[in-house]
């Protein structure tokens, strides 16, 4: 009996001594998991903020792009190309349209005007200087050949000051006005400067000639709509829509001064 006795007492003993060992390796454990969570914790809140965004933001270096000018700038003109335009502008053209091109009522347009330039297309400039405009008093300059004629337009667009509308008014609808009234309106109001017929100059008139195809085949009906509702600044092309206007000609009445246009009335007064 006494034996038995021991022997449950030495049983005792060790399973006791077992569960202590186990408690004490969970202790240890748990103490091991919440020191690598303080130090990982430490170390995260250790890092500088630029440190955060450098390590979750990829870098990448951007290839060089040409130079580009913003929607809000006028149009970037080489500069060497402009130079070189300017001598042969003086050459050829300075003659009828002035040292500065600012034209010269009743013989030449103003080809630097700021309204014209932000709306008149690159070909449009360059295919009246190489055609010249045929029964008038501009003759065309083909023989100058492409790149002169290209220094040239460069030269006038380096005088732009405001924002290039071109696409804009490229992109507006053609006329569908009515030609018979547009020719009564045109012969009340237009004619006094652009003669009878649209032929500007040689009719007698102080305004351009814009009744006859060597203008007509090289503009838009957003190009003429504009210019009659805006006018130009600084030249006897006047606005002819709004309160303030010479004449307050509504959408439709302009429409039809251009419906009229296209008729090429100038052409028929030869």
């Amino acid at each position: 009996m006494s034996k038995v006795i021991l022997v449950a007492s030495v049983i005792l003993f060790v399973s006791g001594c077992s569960q202590s060992d186990n408690a004490a390796d969970k202790k240890s454990t748990a103490a091991t998991k919440t020191s690598t969570t303080v130090t990982s914790s430490q170390n995260s809140s250790s890092a500088s903020p630029s440190q955060k965004v450098v390590k979750k933001k990829t870098i990448e270096k951007q290839p060089e792009s040409k130079k580009t000018t913003p929607a809000n700038d006028p149009p970037y003109i080489d500069p060497n190309l402009a130079f070189e335009g300017e001598i042969l502008y003086q050459q050829n053209c300075g003659f009828c349209h002035q040292a500065d091109a600012i034209g010269k009522p009743g013989v030449a347009p103003s080809l630097t005007n700021k309204e014209f330039l932000a709306i008149a297309p690159v070909n449009f400039l360059f295919d009246t200087i190489y055609d010249g405009r045929p029964g008038t008093g501009m003759p065309p300059f083909k023989h100058l050949g492409k790149k002169k004629i290209e220094a040239i337009v460069a030269f006038l667009r380096d005088h732009a000051t405001l924002p290039s509308r071109i696409e804009e008014v490229l992109a507006q609808d053609n006329s569908h006005g009515d030609p018979r009234r547009g020719k009564g309106i045109f012969n009340d109001i237009c004619s006094t400067c652009h003669g009878p017929g649209g032929n500007g100059y040689v009719a007698g008139g102080t305004g351009t000639a814009v009744g006859t195809n060597g203008f007509l085949s090289k503009v838009s009906d957003g190009f003429i709509r504009v210019t009659i509702k805006e006018g130009r600044s600084f030249t006897r092309m006047l606005s002819f829509q709004g309160p303030a206007a010479l004449a307050d000609l509504t959408n439709k009445e302009i429409d039809d001064i251009i419906a009229y246009l296209r008729t090429a009335p100038g052409e028929a007064k030869k």
